[in-house]
Parts: structure tokens; sequence; C-alpha cells
């Protein structure tokens, strides 16, 4: 092999959340690129070399991991959650696709992470326990039409729904068109939960429903969880209430 390249995702946030063997491929790379704010989180060695990019720029940036590690260095992309959740790992083998050669001799990993679904759905109690779906927002891949077809499908198959992407000051009104698809198909009633910033500082968790959910702010730091038809809230006796999905298809 000439050298080493592995995707690392970081998680959501918080250092607990970045897993041993991603903060051991990190400290072990020659080189680390990612988008910047992501690669504004680590703390380089002695030696070490980072090299921050800006959004959009994920297929250049795989180019240039695999010219480095075919150069024989170790190197690291760091995505923020897990890489292969609408990140980099994906843009690694497009860029292999492109071109194979790009890919000769590299030892190419990825190590996973805690995308920003699991934590939204850890900090609420158990949303993802019954099927479910993840579906970005964002139409720079792919069509609008594309993903409302998508949203109508994911809710006449009462699909739980994690939206990511899902607003941005260029795309501000999506969310809410989302949200009106959504409402074709679903109660009004359905519970959707607003995790923004989840396991930083500047945490919030708002709880809203279809009916009321237009009125929420959100924005690309926010994971969008719709519920199924069976996704409720259960309140413990001391008041503490979670949002869950059952199980079983005989309790929905």
């Amino acid at each position: 092999m000439n050298g080493q390249l592995t995707i690392v995702g970081l998680g959501p946030g918080p250092k607990g959340w970045v897993t041993p063997a991603a903060t051991d491929v990190v400290g072990g790379a020659d080189v680390i690129l990612g988008y910047a704010p992501y690669v504004n989180r680590l703390t380089p060695r002695a030696g070490q070399i980072l090299e921050a990019s800006d959004n959009r720029e994920e297929l250049a940036r795989a180019e240039r991991a695999l010219e480095l590690a075919a150069s024989g260095r170790r190197v690291a992309i760091v995505s923020g959650g897990d890489p292969g959740v609408f990140a980099m790992a994906a843009a690694v083998y497009e860029a292999v696709e492109k071109n194979p050669a790009a890919a000769d001799g590299v030892d190419i990993r990825v190590e996973p992470g805690v995308t920003a679904m699991l934590a939204a759905a850890a900090r609420i109690g158990a949303p993802l326990g019954h099927d479910f779906c993840a579906i970005s927002l964002s139409d720079n891949l792919k069509s609008w039409a594309t993903i409302e077809k998508r949203l109508r499908l994911a809710a006449e198959a009462d699909f739980v729904i994690a939206l990511y992407n899902p607003a941005s000051k260029a795309r501000p009104q999506q969310i809410r068109s989302a949200f009106e698809i959504l409402r074709d198909v679903l109660p009004a009633e359905t519970l959707v939960v607003f995790a923004r910033a989840v396991g930083r500082p500047d945490e919030e968790i708002d709880i809203a429903t279809l009916a009321t959910a237009t009125d929420m702010a959100c924005d690309m730091r926010t994971l969008v969880m719709i519920g199924s038809r069976a996704t409720r809230t259960v309140q413990a006796s001391d008041g503490r209430a979670w949002v869950y999905t059952p199980r079983s298809e005989r309790d929905r």
C-alpha cells in the first residue's frame, strides 16, 4: 500500500461522542482535510497538517485526499456526525469511480460516528423504536421534485422521518413546503421534534405537531424529526416526558 485514507466521523459536537477509533485515526494522521468548521474542532499535534476547505467542495477534497494518500501519507478526512450519512464517505467513493487509478495502492477505510439523528433521538427518548428513514432537504445534488416524492411516500409508508439540512439562508421555504406535503398525508397531531445543536452549549430541543410546526424556527444545525402515526409521548408520574415509537405493530 502507498498510504492510507480514512474518512472519520467526529459526531455532532461533544468530545465524548467521538469514538476512540476516530480519535486514534485523527491523532495518527499526517494530513487532515475537511470542511472548515469540522477541521476547526481539532487541535493539531506537532508536524500535523490541517487543510480546511469550504462547503460544496466535497469532490475536490476527496480527490486531494486520494492524491496525498497515494504519495504514502496517512490521511484523514473529517466529517461531522457519521461520514457515511450525507457526508464525505460517498464523495471519496465518487472520486474513485471517476478515476479508479487514484485509489491504486491506497488503503481506504471509514470510521463511523454518531449521526445527528441518533443524538437527537437519544435526547428525547426513543422515537426511532420502529421503522424510520432519513431524507436531506438540500436540493443541491437532487431535484426538489425528487424530495417531494420521497417525503410523500415515506409519510404514506408511516416511517418516522428524520430531516437533515432542513433550512438555510438560500432556501428558507423548503421546510415549510415539506410540512405542507406531510400534512396532506399525516394527521395534524403528528409529533414533530426540532433538535438544534444537539450536545453543544446552545442545544435546543422543541416538540411541536404538524399543525404548529411551520411556526418553529430551524436552520442547518437543526435535525427535524417527524413522528409516525404511532409516535407518542410517555410521561412519568413526576411529570417528566419523553417521545417514543412503540416497537410492535400491535401497539400502533
